[in-house]
């Protein structure tokens, strides 16, 4: 058992989920990571442990009921308290209505709402006799707005965030700091560069700061964790200076 906080990141990434990781290790966090495939963590618990500090990789599709609640379980019984516990799964793909089959729709709704839902509630199971934690759930711009080739996606995205509205009113006076944060922009990814490629587009010849850099996001979840409980904040919309707002 460590003397440490801990933090979980549920759908720990190569990039915002990996840079969160980051983060809270560098704040003296033990961090939990859970992917569905383990091995793809090695890297990242690489680079935690080459700064000094601990991580621990899970094998976890947030999908499965059982599977979330024997991680938490594992992590409570052999690390220690979580302290934060972060939902980062996503489930961005495109479909035309046309082309969304019902199993499409079903997949991107349990990764992207319905695995919100289990890893939120066993975070709640654990906080709420503690008396205190911080549970963060990922959202984008599908959270706000549907577009089209989007639909299952904006219906998983939209289903997060309200489970977490509802989260953050029952829970809040309970000492637990439910958040929802938009990542309104494009992340400076692979997936969002190959876009743009496929779009005709250079990324790199876009102006500086048009990507958000997964640093930034992950300070902004360390921030929102660090906040006072006078000054919560429920809802954090994140995108670059020079957006639109198209």
């Amino acid at each position: 058992m460590t003397d440490a906080p801990v933090a979980l990141v549920v759908g720990a990434g190569d990039y915002i989920g990996a840079a969160i990781a980051k983060r809270f290790a560098a704040g003296g966090y033990t961090v939990c990571l859970g992917r569905r495939n383990a091995d793809k963590l090695a890297p990242l618990v690489a680079e935690i442990e080459a700064m000094g500090a601990t991580a621990h990789a899970y094998a976890l599709d947030a999908r499965s009921e059982d599977v979330v609640a024997e991680v938490f379980a594992r992590i409570e019984a052999e690390v220690g308290p979580l302290e934060v516990v972060i939902f980062n799964v996503g489930g961005n793909v495109r479909f035309p209505i046309l082309d969304t089959t019902s199993r499409v729709f079903r997949k991107v709704w349990e990764m992207s709402c319905f695995a919100g839902f289990f890893t939120g509630r066993e975070a709640a199971r654990y906080m709420v006799p503690r008396g205190r934690g911080s549970i963060f759930f990922t959202g984008a711009s599908a959270s706000l707005r549907g577009n089209s080739g989007y639909a299952a996606f904006s219906a998983g995205k939209a289903g997060l965030r309200a489970l977490a509205q509802s989260m953050a009113k029952e829970l809040g006076p309970k000492n637990i700091h439910v958040a929802h944060l938009v990542i309104d922009a494009g992340v400076d990814t692979a997936f969002v560069r190959d876009l743009w490629t496929k779009m005709g587009k250079d990324p790199d010849s876009l102006p500086p700061d048009t990507l958000m850099n997964p640093a930034s996001v992950g300070e902004a979840y360390w921030t929102l964790h660090n906040q006072t409980r006078d000054a919560w904040t429920f809802e954090m919309d994140l995108r670059p200076y020079g957006e639109s707002w198209s």
